[in-house]
Formats: C-alpha cells, structure tokens, sequence
C-alpha cells in the first residue's frame, strides 16, 4: 500500500489549497478514506472522511463549511479542498486507508502517508 499526499505549502490567512493524495497497492475504490492533520506539539487530529463510493463525508467541526473532502476512483485519488485557511490549521496533513471502527478515530485507519505541510500564515 502507498499512499502520497501533496499540494501542501505555504499560504496567507483567507487563502485556499488544494491536498491530493495518490493511492496504490490496494482496491482503492472498496476502502473508505480519510485526512487527518497533527500540529506541533498537539496529537493527530481527524479532519475529513469519505466513503468507498463518496456518497457519504464527515467533517471536523473546526473545517466543516470550510475544507471539502472529494474522491475519483477511476484516477485512485482522494482530495482535500481547503478555503478561508487560518493559521490554526497550520499541520501536517496525512491521507488513511479507513479499515473500520469510528470514522474520526485515528486507531479505525490502518495506512498513511507520509504527510504534506500546510503553514498558513497571518
């Protein structure tokens, strides 16, 4: 299994990125996925959730209205669209291979990536 998350960066505070994660090695269009994000000096926090089929996504209540979570099973890509950025959601930012249990424990995910940085400056 890889997973390989980029689009992170740089960005001023109202400014807008957009996160990919490429995934392979496993039936990408069976497995629900889902972006988490961890801080300096804070524990991994979920941010986003979407099901197998992208019918169904979940948010964090510190993203939701602001961050979109979208899928495309044909190119085995899971997207993290980020607006109105603030410097709280400066993290690095990890995509998970869901494998069960509750979609915002960071323990029902069995696959990450490596992580993309997000600084969001004032």
């Amino acid at each position: 299994v890889q997973l390989q998350a980029s689009g992170g960066g740089l960005v001023q505070a109202g400014g807008s990125l957009r996160l990919s994660c490429a995934a392979s090695g496993f039936a990408f269009r069976s497995h629900s996925m889902g972006w988490f994000r961890q801080a300096p000096g804070k524990e991994r926090e979920f941010v986003a959730y979407i099901t197998w089929d992208g019918s169904i996504t979940y948010y964090a209540p510190s993203v939701k209205g602001r961050f979109t979570i979208s899928r495309d099973n044909a190119k085995n890509t899971v997207d993290l669209q980020m607006n109105s950025l603030i410097p709280e959601d400066t993290a690095v930012y990890y995509c998970a291979v869901r494998r069960g249990g509750t979609y915002s424990d960071r323990q029902s995910y069995n696959y990450w990536g490596p992580g993309t940085l997000v600084t969001v400056s004032s």
